[in-house]
C-alpha cells in the first residue's frame, strides 16, 4: 500500500503539510471539514503537491522534513523548480 506526503493550498493562500495513506480521501475531509483544526479554518483548501513513498513512515518522516521549510523552498518544491529548491537550501550568512 502506498503513502502520501501532500501539501495543500488554503483559501487565505496558506500551505498546510500532510501525510496519509489515501490521498483523496484525505483531502476531501480537509474540505468538509473533517481534516486538522487548521484546515477548517481555512478553506476550501487545494491540493498542490503529492509524493508517494512505500510506507507511512517514510511519509511522515519527508512531512516532518517539509513542515520546517520556508515557503519559498515549498513553493519551489510544489513548481518542481530543483535549482531553486537547492538555493533555498543555502544558509545565508551575514558577513559584514
Amino acid at each position: 500500500m502506498g503513502a502520501y506526503m501532500y501539501i495543500l493550498r488554503c483559501a487565505d493562500d496558506s500551505f498546510y503539510v500532510g501525510s496519509t495513506t489515501d490521498l483523496e480521501r484525505r483531502v476531501y475531509q480537509h474540505n468538509e471539514g473533517e481534516g486538522a483544526a487548521y484546515t477548517r479554518r481555512r478553506r476550501p483548501v487545494k491540493l498542490e503537491y503529492a509524493a508517494e513513498f512505500e510506507s507511512i513512515v517514510e511519509a511522515y518522516a519527508f512531512e516532518k522534513q517539509v513542515q520546517n521549510w520556508s515557503r519559498a523552498k515549498r513553493q519551489a518544491l510544489i513548481d518542481g523548480d530543483f535549482d531553486r529548491l537547492q538555493e533555498s537550501a543555502r544558509k545565508k550568512f551575514d558577513r559584514g
